[in-house]
């Protein structure tokens, strides 16, 4: 059961987890460094028995679920940076808690490893880092399950860990106030092929995005779609498409391997989670020239840093093929940002490029700098730029003008914007 952590019955947990880890400290020999150190806390909790190790796993899980009483998005704790504390991030502000308890970095290792497999424990010590997915479920007094997406990793010697809170629900499609031709681009029943690509620096909400337009397709179209992801973070339960969850590392190899393997399972979507690297770029086009629908991601702020990005990821003489099949095959980017509204939460801002004539040309030609200001101009097609949208939210009063200057892309042009609306 979980436990509310500003509870009496919270303050029994920490004084038994305290007890259980008590001697730790001591026992660990000073010249112990780091794997070896680690090693040694590993070899303390399997000497540990079941009933103490349910204890600390408990109370790990208890903050957890205190995430969702506080409306955080991310928990971290562990490492040097972490000060003994369990820190995490409110409405975009990351602090540490002060109503948790504090542990030494040891201690926190070991709450860390409690949390892993062998498995996963092996590969977090070969590559020095492991992503990974949490699930903590509760069925008394009524049913209640939580995922999380977790990275744990060495720093200085210790781990650490970040966790991410995957939500419960899925943001209505209705919700990315998408304009109708752009919506109609991310549905099946539409466009049966061509890529689509939903971008943003970490935190910016493109996992919920694309949950939104799986769940979209999920409910409204007859089809096959696969998801291949690392970690799987919310799981989509089928409706009228049948939907497949592949979990990289777990269920398959790599996004590349997953993506080629798709071909040969009768999917009408596939959804790769990042575009990480050349291999898996140059797959996604593969794929989605053989007329599939494909969804994916990249770490990029604006539409054409995208294009320009994919293309630096491959090799020199193999360029000017690959943007000239990029041309074929995009048919539309939403790069986004989370920005702090007025009432203390956070809007959703986006940037959005369709693929049209103009555009495709623009890609073929190496002409990326024109692209801009033909979103720019290109609302009767859906598009807008990330600067045309913080106006929208400023004029609708829901964040400030300092908010919209900061969050934009250019400066210059943003500050045109809201001159001439003011």
């Amino acid at each position: 059961m979980f436990i509310e952590t500003n509870t009496k019955e919270f303050e029994i947990l920490v004084k038994d987890v305290r007890e259980i880890i008590s001697n730790l400290n001591e026992n660990v020999p000073k010249e112990v460094r780091g794997v070896e150190k680690i090693l040694f806390c590993r070899n303390f909790l399997e000497e540990m028995n079941l009933v103490k190790r349910a204890a600390l796993r408990k109370f790990v899980e208890s903050i957890l679920f205190d995430m969702h009483r506080v409306e955080a998005s991310d928990l971290d704790f562990g490492g040097a940076g972490g000060l003994n504390k369990f820190w995490m991030r409110i409405h975009g502000n990351k602090k540490p808690m002060g109503h948790l308890p504090e542990f030494t970095n040891t201690e926190m290792n070991v709450f860390i490893l409690n949390v892993l497999t062998e498995k996963q424990t092996e590969l977090l010590l070969q590559y020095r880092n492991l992503d990974f997915s949490i699930d903590i479920r509760e069925e008394k007094p009524f049913l209640r399950e939580y995922r999380y997406r977790a990275d744990s990793y060495f720093e200085i010697d210790e781990l650490s860990l970040n966790v991410r809170a995957i939500l419960a629900t899925i943001r209505p499609f209705s919700a990315l106030e998408l304009h109708p031709s752009v919506a109609k681009l991310m549905n099946i029943n539409f466009l049966k092929e061509g890529m689509i690509l939903v971008t943003g620096i970490t935190g910016s909400g493109k996992s919920s995005t694309l949950d939104s337009i799986i769940d979209e397709n999920n409910h409204a179209s007859n089809g096959h779609i696969i998801i291949i992801s690392s970690p799987i973070e919310y799981i989509h339960k089928s409706d009228k498409c049948i939907v497949r969850h592949r979990e990289v590392g777990r269920d398959v190899l790599s996004f590349k391997e997953g993506t080629i393997q798709a071909l040969r399972q009768d999917p009408d979507i596939i959804v790769i989670g990042e575009l990480r690297d050349n291999d898996t770029i140059v797959a996604a086009l593969d794929v989605t020239d053989s007329g599939h629908k494909v969804f994916s991601t990249l770490h990029t702020s604006s539409a054409v840093e995208t294009l320009d990005r994919i293309i630096g990821e491959i090799e020199v003489n193999e360029q000017e093929r690959v943007r000239v099949r990029l041309a074929d095959v995009l048919r539309c980017i939403v790069s986004q940002k989370l920005v702090p509204t007025v009432d203390g939460k956070r809007a959703l801002a986006k940037e959005v490029l369709v693929v049209t004539s103009s555009v495709k040309s623009a890609i073929r030609n190496n002409n990326t700098t024109e692209i801009y200001q033909m979103i720019h101009q290109g609302n009767e097609h859906g598009m807008i730029t990330m600067e045309q949208d913080l106006t929208r939210l400023y004029r609708q009063r829901r964040i400030t003008y300092e908010t919209a200057i900061s969050y934009a892309n250019q400066k210059t042009r943003i500050q045109q914007l809201l001159a001439s609306k003011m």
